[in-house]
């Protein structure tokens, strides 16, 4: 195949119908050839695949709560067609109250009659967005079940006390009788939920604080040892923080090692280091040109890199005897129009809630951060999407009545069969794209059948060119009797596509045919832009095959 190159995507050691093609320009047809090994590189958590809803803007309130008088219709106060969407996806982990509202949020005034909760200011990225408290531990805790979330509760270290979370972790957990247990009772909870994913605070070295990482480290070791009295059996999530920060953050790239090298072997205390990675160099949300195109995909790709320089830190440093799963709690685009710092020569609005347009380009992004996340699924024990509603790379956005689908939204749904199962190796040739990045890539997994029927697997292929066709071949080395099952498309009719509510959507999911060739290979021919998910059988593993 000359010039064209082979993209390893196992394990990293270092950081239809045709759609005209996007563009000017005649119509081109790249070849690429998608080989499935048969090694799994471990578990793919459902944890990995989890959601972000901050008091932020029209995420909480608008957003997935509407109170249980409203015209809206609505489960229990949440809008019964975002619960019914998050519930199709599934929505697996969600992280509340902050992000950065974490640091002001004290848990007290959300539990309680109603009408006898105080209004709070509810502050986070520079917005102060009011707080009725309508929303507290008892109505979130309430949608997650509706939903079928595991709940991932962050605590305030900033403005608040070692007491106070101490305090909320045994009135959510705790069945010894206590006044908190009976308070709880009171409120109509006489069970524990036995929460077990607990943040010790929230970039901690900024809005949570402006810690110094050995200071922080020192109030971490406080307030995780006292938790531990409180529910042994809970998992902290420790502030860490990506390396790479913006020149103008004045954030010390060594955070991670020296909150470690400070706590010692109290970094057993640590279940989880949190960092957080947003994409911010791909140009205006939708106006872009194809370089934008470009550099917004390959920003997401390296995220991949990120992970792996934090394992080497963990692994550097932390007890050999302790595991620490690496906590992508915060991620995503964020694009210029919604901030007033940071890159991007593009008019800025006032961000208003940190709303922001959503796109096809977005959505192919989070498909390439998956295939890293994937790869790296024995590091990276959780990730949060930011955010859940109308929020930054949002998957649902609500206007009103109305709600539409994002891009994102149907990138999400076309992982489904990934969330539990075992990620594959995968191995693909192909062009590179101006950037010098892989036209096509791809994730694969695989899971055990149900009583002694076949394996199910997936696969998942992005054509990432901004103007060419894809026609795509993928080998299933290593397993027999492979049989497509399903085969879906996500595509548009633009990459800056949106799916905007009460409007037709220009972004959706479609049937695609997958030719079925000799030994388990599949055909695809992909438009421009666009992300397909195979779903396939197999009576087993041919020891013959692999990569």
């Amino acid at each position: 195949m000359q010039g064209y190159a082979t993209f390893d995507f196992g394990v990293e050691t270092i950081p239809g119908r045709l759609q005209p093609n996007h563009g000017k320009g005649s119509r081109q047809v790249v070849d690429a050839t998608v080989t499935v090994g048969s090694e799994p590189l471990g578990v793919i958590s459902p944890r990995i695949y989890g959601a972000f809803a901050e008091h932020l803007g029209r995420c909480c309130y608008g957003g997935l709560w509407v109170g249980v008088g409203s015209d809206v219709p609505n489960v229990d106060g949440f809008r019964t067609d975002v619960v019914e969407a998050l519930r199709d996806l599934p929505t697996p982990l969600v992280r509340w109250p902050g992000g950065c509202y974490a640091e002001h949020y004290h848990w007290r005034g959300g539990i309680g009659p109603a009408e006898g909760r105080p209004g709070a200011l509810g502050m986070s990225c520079g917005l102060k967005t009011p707080d009725t408290n309508a929303l507290g531990t008892h109505e979130f805790l309430r949608f997650c079940k509706l939903i079928g979330a595991e709940p991932y509760l962050a605590g305030n270290v900033a403005t608040g006390s070692v007491q106070e979370l101490c305090d909320w972790i045994e009135y959510v957990n705790s069945s010894t009788d206590s006044s908190l247990t009976r308070e709880r009772a009171a409120n109509g909870r006489p069970a524990p939920w036995g929460v077990k994913l607990w943040g010790v605070g929230n970039e901690s070295w900024d809005c949570g604080g402006r810690f110094d990482p050995v200071t922080y480290a020192h109030e971490y070791r406080r307030f995780a040892r006292m938790i531990r009295d409180v529910d042994p059996h809970v998992e902290l999530v420790a502030v860490g923080q990506e390396d790479e920060p913006l020149p103008e953050s004045n954030l010390d790239p060594e955070w991670n090692a020296k909150f470690l090298r400070t706590l010692g072997p109290n970094a057993a205390l640590v279940d989880h280091l949190s960092i957080h990675r947003y994409w911010l160099r791909g140009g205006p949300e939708i106006d872009f040109d194809e370089a934008d195109y470009y550099r917004l995909l390959d920003e997401a790709d390296a995220t991949e890199a990120l992970i792996v320089r934090v394992r080497r830190t963990i692994n550097a440093i932390a007890p050999s005897s302790h595991r620490i799963g690496i906590a992508l709690d915060e991620w995503g685009v964020w694009h210029p129009e919604a901030r007033e710092w940071g890159p991007g020569d593009v008019p800025r609005r006032p961000p208003e809630g940190l709303e922001q347009a959503g796109t096809l380009r977005d959505a192919l992004a989070a498909a390439i951060a998956f295939e890293g996340f994937h790869r790296q699924c024995d590091s990276l024990s959780m990730t949060n999407l930011a955010q859940v509603v109308n929020v930054l790379q949002a998957p649902i956005v609500t206007d009103g009545p109305n709600m539409a689908r994002t891009p994102t939204y149907y990138a999400l749904a076309l992982h489904d069969a990934h969330v539990g199962a075992n990620a594959l190796p995968v191995r693909v040739e192909t062009a590179a794209t101006p950037s010098g990045g892989p036209t096509v890539s791809a994730t694969a997994s695989i899971r055990s059948g149900a009583g002694n029927g076949p394996l199910g697997g997936a696969v998942t292929v992005v054509n990432r060119h901004f103007r060419e066709i894809a026609s795509v071949e993928i080998r299933l080395a290593g397993w027999s009797g492979a049989n497509a099952s399903r085969a879906r498309l996500l595509c548009g009719d633009a990459p800056n596509a949106t799916n905007e509510p009460g409007k037709t959507e220009r972004a959706f999911i479609r049937p695609i045919d997958a030719d079925a060739g000799a030994g388990g290979t599949f055909r695809l021919v992909m438009p421009a832009c666009s992300m397909a998910t195979i779903d396939f059988t197999t009576s087993g593993l041919d020891q013959r095959g692999g990569l």
